[in-house]
Order: structure tokens, then C-alpha cells, then sequence
């Protein structure tokens, strides 16, 4: 019989709690969702005013892996949706993540969580521009570490307040918190500043996705900042071998980074992180924070 559990007075049913989702660690569907329900005040307030798209592997990151943006099937009338209309399907809707019952029943069907750049109810009306830095094999974080350093002071000489966060996988994301501002100047400002940075760092950065540019060097993804494009959100857990997170990041840490190993978080680290630094995103809540693009 599958559990029912009573999270601020909704009915969600928990199943196969028992079931390993990442073998090399043994990481438990069940500590998957303990950590959400650890770190839930903090993930809450950077998604709760955000459609959010689910990448789904509910038998682990070796099993099928399958992104959705609608309602899956079986989505409970007391889940909160948010018109997001799109070409094919002008009335879609995605689902908020408002509240901890919200947070356990979508974790219950293990998901990444992926967020645009713009609010609920703001569809390409963007308040933040985010840069993510992939590096290209024999490249590491430790090369995307440097290209951050340049992107950092480049946004700085703007006006603008970076802040730094782990993918999860492989690289990094820069974040930055803006004033409301159209998404297509968004992503043109974000263009241009990876096209900057190649000029540069030519050796280091390159700011077009083709793949025989890229070994070697990190790749400035500038078109996250597209209204249709998503990106994993702060704190949450991804498909990856091991249990790792999408973790915020100092800039000291960003500085001393010497070896790949050194920014791998894993789903374990992340209450003590909190616990010793606070959220280190949080200037993207400070409206006082938020800056203007050129």
C-alpha cells in the first residue's frame, strides 16, 4: 500500500521510498524527498512565482529520462497552474511550485526542476539574465571558473551583481538580478557579453554552440535567456551519477577552485552550506539588487 502523508493539510501519496534511485551512492527515493523537504523554505523562494518544466527520471538517472512543461497526468486540482501559452497550445499551462505540499508531490515523481528567466503571470518580461558556462572536454569548472571571474567584473563595469551557482553538472551558472526587462533584450545583452568575453579570452571562451569549436574551451550558453528556454533551478537535485545539486557558489570559492572536485555538491552538503553561508543567492530576491542592461 502506498504511504499517504499529511504536509500542511494536503493528502500526498509517497511511493517506492525505498527504491535506489542513484546506485553509486544508494541515494533512496526516499532521501531524495527528505532532502526537498530540508531545504524547501530556500528552494520555495527562488521558484514559487515560476512556471516550472519537469525533467522526470523516476527509475534514476541510468533510466528514461523525459522532459514536460504541461501538468502530468494525474496533477492534484489543489496544485497551482499559470497560463503559459506557446505556439502549438496558445491556453497552456505550467505548474507553480507555491507551497511545501507542491514540493513533495512533485518530487514524489522525481524531477528536475527547471525555471524560465521571467515570473508567473509575465511570460518574456524577464528579472533575471543568466549565463551558463559549459566547458568543453579536456576543459573543467576549473576553466569555467576563470571565464566567471572575467563575466563577473564584465557585468560589474554595468552596474551589475553577479552571483554564482553550480549547474549540478558539469560547469557553472551566472545569475543576475534584473529590473523587469523583455526577454529578446535580455538575450541580445547576453549575446553580446559571451561574444566579449571570446574576444577576450580567446584561448578560454567561445560563444557559439558548435561542437568542433569547443574542446578545450568554455562555452558562454547566452540563449537561456530566450523567454522559451529554461534553466535548472537553484538547489535542485539533478539526473546525474551521483546525488548533486544546482548549488549556489562563493565567489571565494569560485577563486580557489583548483581541481573539478572542489565545486561538486551532492544532496548531503547542501543543509550545512545553508546552515554555515545562508543562502548565497539571495541578492537575486533584493529588488535593491536588481540592475538595468545597457
Amino acid at each position: 500500500m502506498t504511504p499517504i502523508t499529511m504536509v500542511e493539510g494536503r493528502r500526498i501519496a509517497l511511493s517506492n521510498l525505498d527504491k535506489v534511485l542513484y546506485p553509486e551512492t544508494g541515494f533512496t527515493k526516499g532521501e531524495v524527498l527528505h532532502y526537498y523537504a530540508t531545504v524547501a523554505e530556500t528552494l520555495l523562494a527562488h521558484i514559487a512565482n515560476r512556471p516550472v518544466s519537469f525533467l522526470r527520471y523516476p527509475d534514476g538517472p541510468d533510466g528514461q529520462l523525459f522532459f514536460t512543461k504541461n501538468p502530468p497526468p494525474g496533477t492534484p486540482d489543489w496544485v497551482k497552474t499559470t497560463p503559459v501559452p506557446r505556439s502549438e497550445d496558445p491556453r497552456a499551462e505550467q505548474v507553480v511550485i507555491a507551497d511545501m505540499p507542491t514540493l513533495m508531490w512533485a518530487a514524489n515523481l522525481v524531477v528536475e526542476f527547471h525555471t524560465p528567466q521571467w515570473p508567473a503571470g509575465a511570460p518574456a518580461l524577464a528579472d533575471r539574465l543568466i549565463l551558463d558556462l559549459d566547458p568543453g572536454p579536456p576543459a573543467t569548472v576549473v576553466e569555467c571558473c576563470a571565464a566567471a571571474l572575467w563575466l563577473r567584473d564584465r557585468l560589474a563595469a554595468d552596474g551589475l551583481h553577479a552571483c554564482p551557482k553550480t549547474s549540478g553538472s558539469k560547469g557553472l551558472h551566472l545569475a543576475v538580478p534584473l529590473e523587469p526587462t523583455p526577454s529578446e533584450h535580455v538575450s541580445a545583452y547576453a549575446k553580446t557579453l559571451a561574444q566579449e568575453a571570446e574576444r577576450a579570452l580567446p584561448d578560454l571562451v567561445v560563444h557559439r554552440m558548435a561542437k568542433a569549436l569547443r574542446p578545450g574551451k568554455v562555452f558562454v550558453d547566452h540563449s537561456q535567456n530566450a523567454a522559451a528556454k529554461t534553466t535548472a533551478a537553484p538547489y535542485t537535485l539533478r539526473a546525474r551519477a551521483l546525488p548533486t545539486v544546482s548549488a549556489p557558489v562563493s565567489w571565494a570559492e569560485i577563486e580557489a577552485c583548483l581541481n573539478p572536485s572542489d565545486l561538486v555538491f551532492l544532496a548531503d552538503d547542501i543543509t550545512p552550506r545553508l546552515a554555515r553561508d545562508g543562502d548565497l543567492l539571495a541578492p537575486l530576491l533584493d529588488p535593491g539588487l536588481a540592475g538595468r542592461i545597457p
